[in-house]
């Protein structure tokens, strides 16, 4: 893994993303069913017309094997990092990219000057794990609302 690097990410990836994003999030254990390719383009653009957007990719041999689209997110203690999709090329997962890109991630917030990652996860998913085992707490006393 020594050719593995990270960028901020810039729209002229977001086709590779979208390839990425779709390729991993339509097999186990997500099978996620898109309307249609559009359906995802229009969440990238979504999400770079945000003007606190704030995406990574992880770069291996000059191919993207995995991001991360979010947005710094104010907070009383000063702005965190909410991940809002994270997914490294399904079959590069279990090979340790995914915890490296995580460390890379949260070295450049810090840099950056946010002080938190802070994301949801479903439970009981492998994505779960994967988060505790890269010191990611479960907050009990919080809970989804939707309407």
């Amino acid at each position: 893994m020594e050719n593995f690097k990270i960028l901020k990410m810039e729209s002229n990836m977001i086709d590779e993303c979208i390839d990425l994003y779709i390729n991993t999030f339509t097999k186990e254990p997500w099978y996620d069913v898109y309307e249609s390719r559009d359906q995802v383009v229009n969440f990238f653009k979504n999400h770079f017309e945000n003007n606190y957007f704030c995406g990574y990719v992880g770069i291996l041999d000059e191919k993207i094997v995995a991001l991360s689209i979010g947005m710094k997110k104010p907070w009383i203690k000063g702005m965190e990092y909410y991940i809002d999709e994270f997914c490294v090329s399904y079959e590069l997962q279990g090979k340790g990219i995914g915890s490296r890109f995580l460390k890379e991630i949260e070295k450049d917030i810090n840099q950056s000057g946010m002080n938190a990652i802070i994301l949801l996860t479903e439970r009981d998913y492998p994505s779960e794990k994967f988060y505790k085992h890269n010191g990611f707490e479960v907050l009990g006393d919080l809970i989804i609302m939707a309407k």
